[in-house]
C-alpha cells in the first residue's frame, strides 16, 4: 500500500495516478554502456570501464530510489504528489484550490511522452513535478476532477 491509498479521505477515492519516465535511467544505462565498451577494449581501459560502471551502478540506484518513492495521484477531493523515502516531500491540495497546471516538455519530452507539471494552487503555492510519465494525461484527469466537482456543487 503506497503513501496515495494510506492517505485517503472518508469517501475519497483514487481517480488516475501515475510515475515517474524510465527516462530517468538513461545516464545510468550511457555509463554503464561505456564501461562495457572499456572492457572490451585494450587492457589499459580496463580500469576506466571499472569507473564508469561504478558511477552506472550510483546513477541507477539513485534513479531506482527516486522512481520507487515517487507517487502521482489525483482522486475526486485532491492531488496529491509525494517524493522521497528518507527525506519526504509530499504536495497535496484541494481541487478547489488549484489555480493552474503548467505542464513543460521538450523534444525528448514528447518523443517519450514525459514532463514536468507544476501544480499552482491558491496562496501562490507551487509544486514542480518532474519526469512525469504521461504528463498531459495527468492534467487531463486532474481538469477531469476540477469540472466534476464544480458542477456537483
Amino acid at each position: 500500500m503506497g503513501y496515495i491509498e494510506k492517505n485517503l479521505l472518508p469517501g475519497e477515492n483514487i481517480i488516475y495516478q501515475t510515475k515517474i519516465h524510465w527516462i530517468i535511467f538513461f545516464w545510468s544505462v550511457i555509463f554503464l554502456l561505456i564501461g562495457i565498451i572499456c572492457f572490451t577494449g585494450n587492457e589499459g581501459n580496463f580500469y576506466s570501464g571499472i569507473v564508469f560502471v561504478l558511477i552506472a551502478i550510483y546513477f541507477g540506484i539513485r534513479a531506482l530510489v527516486f522512481y520507487k518513492t515517487s507517487e502521482f495521484g489525483v482522486t475526486n477531493k485532491r492531488v496529491l504528489v509525494k517524493f522521497g523515502f528518507i527525506r519526504r516531500t509530499s504536495f497535496e491540495v484541494l481541487l478547489s484550490k488549484i489555480e493552474g497546471i503548467h505542464v513543460k516538455q521538450g523534444i525528448f519530452g514528447r518523443i517519450f511522452n514525459y514532463g514536468s507539471v507544476v501544480i499552482a494552487g491558491t496562496g501562490g503555492s507551487k509544486q514542480p513535478s518532474p519526469m512525469i510519465f504521461a504528463p498531459f494525461e495527468f492534467r487531463k484527469k486532474i481538469l477531469e476532477q476540477i469540472e466534476k466537482n464544480s458542477v456537483s456543487q
